[in-house]
């Protein structure tokens, strides 16, 4: 599996592109927002003569939303999240504006993943995991086979995500990263929202947040 990651937007989101030899291609957290940052993702898949097939979102905050419209009207691909997570994303359209981001057009989801699921798209294979704490619905993808995974704001390089927000528990968060993300293994690499990849590992030895 091929991992593409771009920096959008002011809240400087990682948007994810996951594609195979088989040129199909999985759009994660779609943050891009202006043109440019549209230009930028859609100019690198056909330039890589990539096949989108699908959307996905960790969560369903601001920043990893902004680019869900567009997509899936060039690209003609569903969105899908987890269902507990759409209150989430139904809001964004109230406070977008306050976020200075008025062009904001919402798509809402043409389906729904669950925990314990799997999402196969060539010969990607994403295990589904439930991590809440930051959002009430957030996700993470895990790729078993590169040992790798996609985990929104949950977990980042030094940090956790922040629980302050609608539905945030701090309690959960870390609950749900030292039971459900501890257990892939302290070499599992870890892409988050926001910032560069990291390992479990790592994490559990030096960030601040996960000592006991």
């Amino acid at each position: 599996m091929n991992i593409q990651v771009f920096t959008f937007n002011a809240l400087q989101e990682n948007t994810y592109l996951l594609w195979d030899e088989t040129k199909a291609c999985i759009i994660i957290d779609a943050g891009c927002y202006d043109k440019e940052e549209q230009m930028e993702l859609t100019s690198f898949i056909e330039s890589n003569q990539l096949k989108p097939k699908l959307l996905l979102n960790t969560h369903s905050h601001i920043d990893h939303v902004l680019g869900n419209y567009f997509l899936k009207s060039k690209y003609n691909i569903p969105l899908k999240i987890y269902k507990g997570d759409e209150s989430t994303l139904m809001a964004v359209k109230t406070y977008a504006p306050m976020y200075g981001m008025p062009l904001y057009q919402e798509q809402l989801p043409d389906g729904y993943i669950a925990a314990g699921e799997s999402i196969c798209e060539g010969n990607i294979v994403l295990e589904i995991l439930f991590v809440p704490g930051h959002a009430p619905g957030h996700i993470a993808f895990y790729h078993k086979a590169s040992n790798s995974c996609i985990v929104g704001d949950v977990l980042f390089a030094g940090s956790v995500g922040r629980a302050d927000l609608p539905g945030g528990n701090m309690g959960q968060l870390i609950t749900s990263i030292k039971e459900v993300l501890y257990p892939l293994g302290d070499d599992t690499i870890i892409f988050p929202g926001h910032g560069p990849k990291t390992i479990i590992g790592r994490e559990k030895n030096f960030n601040p947040f996960l000592r006991d």
